[in-house]
């Protein structure tokens, strides 16, 4: 009897493990598909906002240089009173003072410098998504292959787990997004 005993509780020992195996392994997938989902949602706020962001600015170091130009258009051509050549004076000196504060305060706060932080954090962002991807793919692969082994597939099939497929990327999303058409609208 308790030869029996044993071998009866070494089989329900081997079907809990194999069970709780393709259960974590279902679980992984889910949770490998979550992440891709996370970093998707990233991606879609992030790197408009991060546009955005490098767009106000270029605006408004183009709307500085470009008043400071008309300011200085206008005292070149004259004809102006002398309470209109303060006025201009008043706003050229205003102008060129938060200019030169943004300068001599922020040395690296230029466009350029925000065009490197908008590709390196587009950059990071595809970064992790193309690694969310593969750990989802690895996922997939060792789900897969508990489904297909044995004995596992006995119990797979008892359970009714179906084979899972790999990402495969729509035609749309393989194509680059274009900066281009972010910083046109």
């Amino acid at each position: 009897m308790p030869i029996i005993g044993l071998i009866i509780l070494g089989i329900g020992g081997l079907l809990i493990f194999l069970y709780n195996g393709l259960v974590a392994k279902k679980n992984k997938v889910e949770e490998a598909e979550s992440d891709i989902d996370v970093m998707l949602k990233k991606r879609f706020d992030l790197i408009p906002n991060l546009v955005e962001t490098v767009k106000a600015y270029m605006k408004h170091e183009r709307d500085t240089l470009v008043e400071l130009t008309e300011l200085r258009s206008q005292v070149q051509r004259g004809g102006l009173t002398l309470a209109e050549q303060n006025e201009v004076a008043s706003k050229v000196n205003r102008l060129g003072r938060g200019l030169m504060f943004q300068v001599e305060n922020y040395p690296d706060l230029k466009a350029s410098n925000n065009f490197i932080q908008l590709q390196a954090s587009w950059n990071e962002v595809e970064e992790q998504l193309s690694a969310s991807r593969r750990n989802f793919n690895a996922a997939v692969n060792s789900y897969n292959n508990g489904l297909e082994q044995f004995p596992t597939n006995i119990m797979a099939n008892n359970m009714g787990y179906q084979r899972k497929e790999y990402i495969e990327i729509p035609e749309v999303e393989k194509e680059n997004i274009s900066a281009k058409d972010l910083f046109a609208s």
